[in-house]
């Protein structure tokens, strides 16, 4: 005869709560100073889950050095606003998470190198924008009968990598020909307005020849593809392989190519627009203003 037998079942333990870590100190070193000269100073405070580095330098102004000056404006990655150098390398502080960086010992921020120091970490990039006035601007053909321009899909797709540009201008600050050369500013554009430049020539619709320009006014020849602003763009931007490279290429077909050459003569092409013609075309020359870049300051560690 079979019997019923209770059963009971003892109940697992229930693990004591973890205790919480406590918080870990942050040392931060940001330069201090101005166009005479500066030093770096250090800052402690506790670390913050899910900040990045602009958020820590937020904090540090707010907390222990309200007269710190740093540039920003939409703390998501599409403004280039931010752009400074994080443990030696040209990044945007709202898009460089304090994860990803080591904390044993202290994380340094200072401005940006190539361009001259107004305080802090604010640095003078007025130099960008006189190259900018230089750039023949796009000079479009005769609309068709329809009154319409077209140009194929596969064009519109060439050009449209280069337009996704912010203008953080780390290409401009790592690039060792402006970086370690300041006599080269005068002709040199660096790969910021070379990937401007390449969207215009490679522009289907444009009827200006920049080669001649790109070469002698813009000094792509001084580039040797080291690809080092390809690695700092935050976008992206294949600049060296997308638009230097092509630049260059084009140079050496209408200066060197003898088959292009012999092409010209017998279909009556004409030459390569002169680059002081091309120069007409710059938003400068139109303008009749010249804009001063001004002069090198004390960047940190020279």
């Amino acid at each position: 005869m079979a019997t019923d037998v209770e059963t009971t079942t003892t109940p697992a333990p229930v693990a004591a709560p973890a205790a919480a870590e406590p918080a870990k100190d942050l040392t931060i070193s940001i330069w201090r100073g101005d166009e005479t000269g500066g030093e770096f100073k250090d800052y402690a405070l506790p670390a913050q889950e899910g900040e990045v580095v602009l958020d820590v330098v937020h904090r540090i102004q707010a907390e222990q050095a309200p007269d710190l000056a740093v540039r920003w404006n939409c703390k998501a990655g599409k403004c280039g606003s931010c752009s400074a150098e994080v443990n030696g390398k040209p990044r945007l502080m709202c898009m460089t998470r304090m994860s990803t960086l080591p904390t044993e010992e202290p994380i340094t921020i200072s401005p940006m190198r190539t361009f001259p120091i107004m305080r802090d970490l604010v640095t003078d990039v007025s130099y960008n924008f006189a190259v900018a006035r230089r750039i023949p601007g796009v000079n479009l053909r005769p609309r068709e009968a329809d009154g319409t321009r077209r140009m194929s899909q596969i064009d519109v797709d060439r050009g449209q990598e280069f337009r996704k540009c912010i203008e953080c201008f780390l290409c401009q600050n790592v690039c060792h020909v402006i970086r370690d050369h300041e006599e080269n500013k005068t002709n040199f554009a660096g790969p910021r307005f070379f990937a401007r430049l390449a969207e215009l020539e490679m522009h289907p619709l444009d009827t200006l020849d920049r080669r001649m320009y790109v070469s002698k006014e813009m000094g792509v020849g001084l580039c040797n593809i080291t690809k080092c602003c390809t690695e700092v763009c935050p976008e992206s931007i294949h600049i060296t392989d997308n638009a230097i490279i092509p630049l260059k290429e084009r140079v050496v077909d209408a200066r060197f190519d003898p088959v292009v050459w012999l092409g010209r003569k017998i279909l009556r092409r004409p030459n390569p627009t002169p680059a002081g013609v091309i120069a007409t075309f710059a938003p400068e020359a139109r303008s009749g203003q010249v804009i001063d870049s001004g002069k090198r300051g004390s960047a940190p560690g020279t």
